[in-house]
């Protein structure tokens, strides 16, 4: 082996070496932005939440509906109002899959979100819900490029899953979204939200 043809491979050597750090540095940038949401959710820090997505992001959370655009996201959050002592709004963040394009520039995610909802004295729910997100980089930042949340179910705590479940949770009666959801089954029926990535061993879709 020449040195010429040497060099060469120690070159590409290295920029596999660099592209694959820096994929796994997006991997951990994005996967603290998805818990970061989850941090905000649960202490009803809606500006925070707002700020994570990009400009033009998209927010669609059960069947309530899209909402485009940083400001109709912000307005969404705000619906729900201010945190209020002796409510519980976990939103806990687990189960990432993280797909991140050859570019590095865009990405998808799929999370699960297991949540404890409920006010003191009144009702107490557990929640399940998955996400299908993409992410994008804007201004050298990762951002939520599109939040879809997929309602699993909503059960009474003192009742759990083997005794009741609430029905999917839809638009707001006072604050329509900018484009509807089509609706879909929850629990007790089965439904599986679409994958955004192959089966990676098989292939298969």
């Amino acid at each position: 082996m020449n040195i010429e043809t040497e060099i060469q491979e120690l070159k590409e050597r290295l920029t596999l070496a660099e592209r694959r750090a820096q994929a796994a540095e997006d991997y951990v940038a994005i996967s603290n932005l998805q818990r970061t949401y989850g941090y905000y959710v649960d202490k009803s820090q809606w500006d925070q939440v707002a700020d994570l997505f990009a400009r033009d992001g998209v927010l669609e959370i059960n069947a309530r509906g899209k909402f485009f655009g940083q400001d109709r996201i912000r307005e969404y959050m705000h619906h729900f109002g201010p945190a209020e002592p002796g409510v519980l709004m976990n939103h806990i963040q687990i189960q990432p899959v993280i797909n991140i394009a050859p570019d590095g520039m865009t990405a998808s995610g799929r999370f699960r979100a297991l949540m404890q909802v409920g006010r003191m004295g009144g009702e107490g729910l557990w929640g399940d819900a998955i996400y299908e997100n993409r992410y994008v980089k804007e201004d050298g930042v990762w951002k939520i490029a599109s939040l879809r949340a997929y309602q699993s179910f909503y059960v009474p705590y003192d009742k759990g899953w083997a005794q009741e479940a609430l029905p999917l949770m839809t638009d707001f009666d006072d604050f329509p979204p900018d484009e509807p959801t089509e609706a879909y089954p929850v629990y007790p029926e089965i439904f599986v939200p679409p994958y955004h990535y192959a089966n990676p061993v098989s292939g298969r879709k």
